[in-house]
């Protein structure tokens, strides 16, 4: 499958932050889909984190 959301030496976890650049969102609209569980994320440490998976996903819900 292609990937929606991609760049060259793409990272594979991104912050919240740069997730909310990647969708074109504001941090308020992130945390919105994360709690209403919409967005999977994982925590490492205090961090939490959001795949490329996770976001691809994310997006394919969006279009169906």
């Amino acid at each position: 499958m292609e990937q929606i959301i991609t760049k060259d030496n793409d990272m594979h976890l991104l912050s919240i932050p740069e997730a909310c650049k990647r969708l074109g969102i504001g941090h308020w609209a992130m945390y919105q889909q994360i709690n209403k569980r919409a967005l999977k994320t994982v925590k490492i440490g205090k961090r939490r984190l959001v795949s490329v998976n996770a976001l691809n996903d994310f997006v394919r819900s969006l279009e169906q």
